[in-house]
């Protein structure tokens, strides 16, 4: 079985938040299965189990807001014995470009308050993460914080439903290929 995590913050003023490109990414991926409906909600967290060809994926996107992501992550780990090199963590990520990816493994949180939670309760920083790059702020007074709880531009907007959808891609591509391949097939790529 395949955990594959999307972090984001619960609710709808967040729910087109750049810091919520996680769980946006897992919706467009949920419906491109025709599966969107099928999300179970949980005291701390969404799921959506399924299968893709032979593989069983779970879903999540924790509930528990950005910075409290990894006890849901841990709890259903070990809940469903699921080996820690099949978990992957979608997150967003400032220092590349919106519509830009990249694979991660074994990489510290960088001030990413959800991925600190995360190695925090595993214990380890030995996971794979896909960055879906946001940019940085156009106008460098602004807070990074400020940036992520914003809204994506009305630009971005027309671009984001493309750039989710091409996703798939790359989570299918981990589940079977696995993390090496499928960073040397994506890393650095813009899907948009």
């Amino acid at each position: 079985m395949y955990l594959i995590v999307g972090l984001g913050n619960p609710g709808k003023k967040y729910h087109f938040n750049r810091h919520n490109i996680g769980f946006l990414a897992l919706d467009i991926f949920a419906k491109q299965f025709q599966a969107e409906s099928q999300w179970k909600k949980e005291s701390d967290c969404e799921l959506l189990k399924f299968k893709i060809d032979d593989q069983q994926v779970l879903l999540l996107k924790p509930q528990t807001f950005m910075n409290l992501s990894g006890s849901p992550v841990q709890r259903l780990l070990s809940f469903y014995k699921i080996d820690i090199k099949n978990l992957l963590v979608i997150q967003d990520e400032l220092e590349i470009g919106f519509g830009k990816v990249r694979f991660h493994f074994d990489r510290g949180h960088a001030g990413h308050n959800g991925i600190r939670d995360i190695s925090e309760k595993l214990g380890t920083n030995a996971y794979a993460r896909l960055k879906l790059g946001v940019g940085r702020p156009p106008n460098p007074q602004m807070s990074v914080g400020d940036y992520l709880l914003q809204n994506f531009s009305d630009e971005e907007m027309n671009q984001l439903e493309k750039y989710l959808a091409s996703s798939r891609d790359l989570i299918e591509s981990f589940i079977f290929e696995g993390l090496n391949q499928a960073s040397t097939k994506f890393n650095g790529k813009s899907l948009i």
